[in-house]
């Protein structure tokens, strides 16, 4: 495993914490944001353009995705063009399908030729990538966002799977493969030997950072200690004079 330094990939914070947004803004390691309908609203959010613009102002700099909601592909597309006057800084977040597993490529195509920088999301196979990358308009900056962690979690090695999306984007020098949903920090190596350009890593995994090149005994005493400080302060007992 390299060193964070020497990572190619970059780190996108995802999450919907502005507090944490604004912290993150100050690491280095950072490079853009992302967000979704779903961590928004388990924040509290009730106006979705509010707290959006509020992000924007907050993190001018750095790229930020945000998604339309919409299930009907022309509103999809109507949605994508108000989001993408919020900033110069945003990323239209635009879903593969609808909720119906249509595919979206009347919105990415439409909205991609209008100069719209998308970033698509909830793929899961190579064959939806080969898909965007039919309608995709090669001479716009995209970013196609591969649920890699959901892959992973049916039981699938998505180092492969990776590997066949990059393939699939030759082409379109300008679309940015996105490993999405990571579930550990590990991941983020994993997505820059796979050779994507991009990885968004929720708020609670990058607090792991400070854990890469770690001493492994160092970090095994420590645990070793965890355990006895906890079960100390239980009071936490066994009767070892039972087996006399």
């Amino acid at each position: 495993m390299s060193s964070l330094d020497a990572l190619n990939v970059k780190i996108f914070a995802d999450g919907a914490d502005i507090d944490g947004i604004l912290k993150l803004s100050k690491n280095p390691l950072i490079k853009g944001f992302t967000t979704n309908p779903t961590l928004i609203r388990k924040v509290g959010v009730t106006d979705y353009e509010a707290f959006a613009r509020k992000i924007i102002e907050a993190v001018p700099s750095y790229p930020v995705s945000f998604e339309v909601f919409a299930d009907d592909f022309d509103e999809m597309i109507a949605q994508g063009r108000a989001i993408a006057t919020w900033g110069e800084n945003v990323n239209v977040k635009v879903p593969v399908t609808d909720t119906k597993g249509n595919f979206a490529g009347k919105v990415i195509e439409t909205l991609s030729n209008e100069g719209v920088v998308l970033n698509v999301t909830a793929i899961m196979t190579p064959q939806q990538v080969a898909e965007i990358a039919s309608v995709l308009n090669p001479d716009v900056a995209a970013i196609i966002s591969v649920f890699a962690g959901r892959v992973a979690d049916t039981g699938i090695d998505p180092m492969p799977l990776m590997r066949e999306c990059k393939d699939a984007l030759k082409g379109h020098p300008k679309a940015e493969l996105l490993w999405a949903s990571p579930r550990e920090l590990l991941n983020i190596f994993h997505a820059d030997e796979v050779g994507c350009q991009i990885i968004t890593v929720t708020h609670d995994v990058l607090a792991k950072l400070s854990l890469v090149g770690k001493d492994l005994d160092e970090y095994s005493r420590e645990t070793v200690q965890m355990f006895y400080k906890d079960a100390t302060a239980a009071a936490f007992t066994i009767n070892i004079n039972a087996l006399a």
